[in-house]
C-alpha cells in the first residue's frame, strides 16, 4: 500500500510534520510564489512585432497548448490527489501547487490576450483543447491517466 494514501486521521492538522522532504518542497513552492500582475508586459507587444510569422505560430501554439493543459493539471490534483492522499503536508504542496498551476494558465492567457488581436484566432488558441488537433490528442492522453485505475506511482 501507498504510505501516502494510508488512511490518517491527522490529516487534518500540519504538525507534526511526518515527511520533512514534502514539507521543504512545500516551504520551496511558498517561497517562489509570484502573481500575474508583477509580470511586466509592457515591451512585450513591441518585441512580438519583431518576430516571424513562424515563430508567433510556434509561441501561440505552445501558450494555447499550456492553457489549455494547466487546467488538466488542476484537475487531477483537485479531482484525484487532493482526495486521495491523507499526509498533511503533502495535501499543502498540491494546495500551493493548484495555486500555481492558476496564476501560469492566467499568464498563459494574458499573453495570449495581449499578442493576438484577431477575436477569430485568439479564440481558436483559447479553445486549443478542441480546435487545435495537436492539443487535443494530448489533452486526451492526459485525461485518460486522470481517469484510470493505474496506481497512484504511476499516476
Amino acid at each position: 500500500e501507498e504510505p501516502l494514501l494510508a488512511p490518517n486521521p491527522d490529516r487534518f492538522c500540519m504538525f507534526p510534520i511526518q515527511y520533512p522532504q514534502i514539507w521543504e518542497m512545500y516551504k520551496k513552492a511558498e517561497a517562489s510564489f509570484w502573481t500575474a500582475e508583477e509580470v511586466d508586459l509592457s515591451q512585450d507587444l513591441r518585441h512580438w512585432g519583431t518576430l516571424t510569422s513562424d515563430e508567433k505560430h510556434f509561441i501561440t501554439h505552445v501558450l494555447a497548448f499550456f492553457a489549455a493543459s494547466d487546467g488538466i493539471v488542476l484537475e487531477n490534483l483537485a479531482g484525484r490527489f487532493m482526495k486521495e492522499v491523507q499526509v498533511a503536508e503533502a495535501r499543502a504542496f498540491y494546495g500551493f501547487q493548484i495555486a500555481i498551476e492558476n496564476i501560469h494558465s492566467e499568464m498563459y492567457s494574458l499573453l495570449l490576450e495581449t499578442y493576438i488581436k484577431n477575436s477569430d484566432e485568439k479564440n481558436r488558441l483559447f479553445h486549443a483543447i478542441e480546435t487545435v488537433p495537436c492539443v487535443a490528442k494530448k489533452a486526451t492522453w492526459a485525461l485518460n491517466w486522470i481517469d484510470g485505475s493505474e496506481s497512484f506511482a504511476e499516476r
